[in-house]
């Protein structure tokens, strides 16, 4: 996806939240704390509660967007030029395509960094390379 399919896709907060919950959870929403699939849905925050273990969840938990204050379009936004650069991404560069603090470029770069390692398998499906 390029950057104007990212924000025709996705113009808000709440439609990146949706996407994320259709894709990792098919319309049936379970605890990442006990697997429970017993859970009722908190709109207002867009969060849900467990009704096995009483915790309070959202589709963010164990994800690399967890406990971030940014919008859901920045980060979508990040994760789609650093996997479209033809080299190596620094921070400064990021902070200046996604309009925030080099500190913030550096920590998105990081997590998904570390998420693009942690998953190989996961891109050998979604990248497609030629032979050059």
């Amino acid at each position: 996806m390029n950057i104007v399919e990212i924000y025709k896709r996705f113009p808000s907060h709440n439609d990146c939240l949706i996407y994320l919950e259709d894709v990792r959870w098919k319309g049936v929403p379970t605890c990442p704390y006990c697997y429970s699939k017993k859970a009722t849905a908190v709109p207002k925050e867009h969060r849900y509660h467990c009704n096995a273990c009483k915790t309070s969840f959202s589709v963010l938990v164990g994800t690399i967007f967890h406990k971030t204050k940014l919008d859901l379009q920045k980060w979508f936004l990040a994760v789609s030029i650093i996997l479209g650069a033809k080299k190596k991404l620094s921070s400064r560069q990021l902070s200046r395509d996604v309009l925030v603090n080099k500190n913030t470029a550096w920590h998105m770069l990081m997590r998904i960094r570390e998420s693009m390692a942690d998953n190989e398998s996961l891109l050998r499906v979604i990248v497609d390379v030629d032979k050059t």
